[in-house]
């Protein structure tokens, strides 16, 4: 099937959807998403949004963290405009219909976290990536232009690349004319022709074996640029949030928000010591990296599998009233944190690298934007402050979305584009294969690519991922199109991006952290 549309959004997330809505005021929006549309990394956000709302805090005071916590790698003009509009993006989620907790005189219930110098983060309990899904999810699905294609993966955006060659020659710059996407069920590749093309593909979790990330967080906006010869930035900084609940065999690992901490929670080991005073002064309230960093030397050093948060000291009331959802957790695997310690590990969380953007969430591809976790803005640095994330998405978004309703109407659509190309494939028995490679690729990133790395153990892990790109390439070439095969691939390449980034990167910084170099700033 071939489809033309004025907007197409790949990705139904804070990013995709506050996108949407905006650029459906003024044409026809596709959005495709890879599984339900309610089947985000937004929604399993816990913590909330970061954002300037009330004195004392200062636009400069969260400028400063946020630079601060980004190891000053940062680009301070993004920092700057980012925060700055911070307040009038929130209270577009609000009209939008987003409900976040208020205290008892009605003002914003404020909650605070790692790296951060006042109260600022809004909250909906321990849910607020899912409220915010809610509201922005009812406002799109009700809103006349907006048409969404549920579980469908989309393969690679269309450039020139995919033309003939007389187009190629004529073209000078790389740019996007809309996308191929997979319909599962049916094997049928669908041709989509868009003016315009919004990138909001999330993360890169699951190159690891443990990660908070939901399944479908496998990179796939991020390869499908990079084979596009599009810019990719930063992808050596990845964040592993310090709390995941440690429940082995559990996927994605549950989060335990930093807000805990942030409400008087401890770190300790398991003889119930506390320890990240002898990190960092900020003791269980540092940045992610440091935090991070920390428990995996006091796990590696007691031969531990995980550490405690200890929640004991706190009013049991207001523990199970702010964090609802952690407290049913918990209970679920027999665990109550008013009267036990939660046993805690890092996970793999957030990828503060991606697609390369401008301050408007243009790509190095005309035509094409990008939002969100699977964007480069310049924001985080080399570590993210906790809950920019979703601060970054709806700014950028907006900003994107600005920029696409002055251009739209000098874009037209692409003539000459070919339908997908499936000759010679044949169906492939051997799931086996792709399984059994996902699960090595994992194993590699997670024991030489993790929170602690050196040249040598990334080098071993560049010549073992050598292997598996050459044989998954191999089986891809031949076989008829599948999701598995497809997020392997996107995987393999956001690997090797990473990989490559981290071993240029020639010292420790942020989220980075060899042991070749001394660290600076940390």
């Amino acid at each position: 099937m071939r489809k033309e549309v004025d907007f197409l959004v790949i990705g139904s997330g804070i990013a995709g959807l506050s996108y949407a809505l905006k650029v459906a005021e003024k044409g026809k929006v596709l959005i495709v998403t890879k599984s339900n549309a309610d089947d985000t990394a937004t929604k399993y956000a816990q913590g909330g949004i970061a954002a300037v709302m009330y004195t004392p805090d200062t636009y400069e005071k969260h400028i400063q963290d946020t630079l601060i916590a980004g190891n000053f790698l940062s680009d301070e003009k993004i920092v700057r405009m980012t925060i700055t509009e911070s307040t009038e993006r929130v209270k577009e989620l609000i009209e939008w219909g987003t409900e976040f907790d208020k205290n008892e005189i009605g003002e914003f219930d404020l909650g605070k976290e790692g790296g951060h110098s006042e109260h600022r983060v809004l909250h909906h309990k321990d849910s607020t990536g899912l409220e915010i899904e809610r509201a922005l999810l009812k406002k799109a699905t009700e809103h006349p232009n907006i048409e969404f294609w549920e579980n469908q993966f989309t393969i690679d955006i269309i450039t020139q690349h995919h033309l003939g060659e007389e187009v190629r020659r004529k073209t000078k710059d790389i740019k996007c004319f809309g996308a191929y996407v997979l319909d599962p069920q049916t094997g049928e590749v669908h041709t989509v022709i868009s003016k315009l093309t919004m990138l909001a593909t999330g993360g890169i979790g699951n190159l690891y074996q443990s990660t908070t990330n939901p399944k479908i967080a496998t990179g796939d906006g991020i390869a499908m640029v990079y084979r596009a010869k599009g810019r990719i930035d930063n992808m050596e900084f990845v964040q592993f949030h310090p709390t995941s609940l440690f429940h082995p065999g559990e996927t994605p690992s549950f989060l335990i928000t930093e807000a805990l901490r942030g409400f008087g929670g401890i770190l300790k080991t398991k003889k119930e010591k506390p320890f990240m005073e002898k990190y960092d002064s900020r003791g269980s309230l540092a940045p992610r990296d440091i935090v991070a960093r920390a428990i995996d030397n006091e796990m590696k050093t007691s031969g531990d599998d995980c550490v405690f948060l200890d929640c004991r000291h706190l009013n049991a009331n207001s523990l199970i009233l702010n964090f609802p959802t952690i407290y049913a957790k918990c209970l679920s695997i027999g665990i109550n944190f008013t009267k036990e310690m939660i046993p805690v590990v890092p996970s793999a969380h957030y990828s503060c690298g991606g697609i390369k953007v401008n301050d408007f969430g243009m790509s190095s591809i005309q035509n094409l934007y990008a939002s969100g976790e699977c964007s480069s803005t310049g924001l985080h640095g080399a570590n993210r402050l906790a809950s920019n994330s979703l601060l970054e998405s709806i700014v950028f978004s907006h900003r994107a979305s600005v920029h696409a309703i002055n251009h739209f109407s000098l874009v037209g659509f692409q003539e000459g584009i070919p339908d997908w190309n499936a000759e010679g494939a044949v169906l492939n028995e051997e799931m086996i294969l792709i399984t059994q490679s996902t699960k090595e690729l994992q194993g590699i990133m997670s024991n030489y690519v993790g929170i602690v790395r050196s040249n040598l153990r990334l080098k071993r892990a560049l010549d073992r991922l050598k292997i598996i790109y050459c044989e998954t390439e191999e089986l891809y070439d031949k076989s008829i199109l599948s999701v598995e095969i497809c997020e392997l691939r996107n995987l393999i390449n956001v690997a090797y991006l990473v990989l490559k980034m981290a071993l240029a990167r020639k010292e420790s910084r942020g989220l980075h952290y060899s042991l070749d170099y001394l660290p600076k700033n940390n």
